[in-house]
């Protein structure tokens, strides 16, 4: 990476048209730390260009070659993952451990399973006399968040290059460098010129521009349910394909027999991993209305037991939230609790003491949630659980469903035969069963307001393809 303010385009760090700066700041401190420069609609016509220019070559290419490509990918990540675990400490706030076994590990695991996933995947098949062939879509536009950056920059990227696609990758301008360093990533694996294009901008700008572009062919988005709905009108005009990942509300469904301690503590840090900033955390713990206030204290518990604080400092474990703007987002919710009535069990408005500077909030749980408070319906993003009671198994599948968002859901049970008959009946893309390990090979996406389609593994790499018919070809 030469500076921030470059952009990688046609294969080399180009200084940018636009003059417009924006700093980048470090959550824990509130101090900028560089700037980058985001780019105007001569950067974005520049970067498409680049990409359209590539396409026919690359796409050209056999999945042998591609695989190789990625290979060579893996290795040059692997040899900077030090330093993109630095930048997101830096950036997001993250933990150390969090920054470098997690934030850096998963863009790792992204590729490596992707590697497995094209050992067997099937580019061409005959089906009766008929020959289906996929191919790759064309130029792809890949706008990023700022939350799990370099893993949904991995899982946009890496299937799209997989698949022969041309893309440029507009990444969160609050948390970019990371992304820079992921741009050398690519210039050092020899990825074709044109192949792979970086542009840093805010979303109503570039990524605007980018959803609109008559030569951009599809568009992967991570971000906000408003943002998606405003990138899905943008494209409607040239018919591309979109596809979103968006926000999420997901419930946690403890069962009666659960292991009531290892139950709930699970899952208070669950929702609280990465303080609070994951679209999947489980935000909703559905308890027997019998155990509420058990589960309540113990949550408690769980939630005093974190040490909020810098995230160089090694007993860390939870991060300031990564924006003075998410923070005032998130008071404001806090404040809406209190208002509409639940219970605030611990935490709650205002910095923590001990941390006058950085955007820390307090690790907060609310209990008493009804159905119709505002916490219990709307994505918080921040270190908050809500605690709401049930009375039977129906109504808290009911409960869980009775939601805008369906990108996760969860559920604990002893008897797991149970927990697989709740996890069918939830309308949610993804379902986890017992606090369950981390699968990059399993589809990740949302039913209803949490987005379109499915992104990890086979199912990453289907999203860049366009499918073929042949018919006749075997006469």
């Amino acid at each position: 990476m030469h500076t921030p303010q470059q952009f990688y385009i046609d294969g080399r760090w180009v200084e940018p048209h636009s003059h417009a700066r924006l700093p980048v700041i470090n959550p824990a401190t509130e101090q900028p730390f560089c700037e980058i420069a985001l780019a105007d609609l001569t950067d974005v016509e520049a970067a498409v260009s680049a990409a359209r220019r590539a396409f026919p070559t690359f796409a050209s290419t056999s999945p042998a070659e591609r695989r190789q490509l990625l290979t060579r990918i893996l290795e040059c990540f692997m040899a900077r993952y030090d330093a993109i675990a630095e930048a997101i400490e830096q950036e997001l706030g993250a933990p150390r451990a969090l920054a470098r076994d997690w934030q850096a590990g998963i863009g790792q695991r992204h590729l490596e399973q992707l590697l497995r996933t094209l050992d067997t995947f099937e580019f061409e098949k005959t089906r009766g006399s008929t020959r289906v062939v996929q191919e790759p879509v064309g130029v792809v536009a890949l706008i990023t968040p700022w939350n799990w950056p370099i893993n949904q920059i991995v899982c946009k990227v890496a299937p799209a290059l997989a698949a022969g696609c041309t893309m440029v990758l507009k990444p969160s301008e609050i948390a970019p460098i990371n992304a820079l360093l992921f741009a050398q990533v690519m210039h050092d694996a020899g990825v074709p010129p044109g192949v792979f294009n970086l542009i840093n901008g805010d979303g109503p700008t570039v990524g605007a521009a980018l959803a609109a572009h008559p030569q951009v062919d599809m568009v992967s988005f991570t971000g906000s349910t408003r943002a998606g709905i405003e990138v899905a009108r943008l494209a409607a005009p040239t018919v591309k394909r979109v596809h979103q990942e968006l926000g999420g509300k997901s419930a946690n469904i403890l069962l009666d027999d659960v292991d009531l301690e290892a139950a709930v503590t699970s899952g208070v840090n669950a929702c609280f991993g990465n303080s609070g900033q994951s679209c999947n955390a489980p935000t909703r713990m559905l308890v027997p209305a019998a155990l509420h206030d058990q589960a309540v204290a113990i949550a408690r518990r769980a939630a005093l037991a974190h040490r909020l604080g810098a995230p160089d400092e090694g007993n860390t474990t939870l991060g300031p939230v990564i924006s003075q703007r998410q923070f005032d987002a998130i008071q404001r919710m806090i404040g809406l609790g209190v208002e509409q009535g639940a219970e605030l069990v611990c935490g709650g408005p205002g910095r923590p003491d001990h941390l006058p500077v950085g955007y820390y909030v307090q690790p907060t749980i609310f209990a008493g949630v009804t159905q119709d408070m505002t916490i219990a319906r709307e994505e918080i993003f921040g270190p908050v659980l809500v605690v709401q009671a049930y009375e039977t198994v129906e109504q808290a599948v009911t409960m869980a469903n009775d939601s805008p968002f369906g990108l996760a859901a969860y559920v604990q049970s002893a008897d797991i035969e149970r927990a697989r008959q709740v996890a069918l009946q939830l309308r949610a893309g993804s379902v986890y069963l017992n606090y369950p390990s981390w699968d990059a090979g399993a589809p990740f996406g949302g039913y209803k307001q949490s987005g379109n389609g499915r992104e990890y593994g086979e199912w990453g790499l289907e999203a860049f393809l366009e499918t073929k018919g042949i018919v006749g070809w075997g006469q």
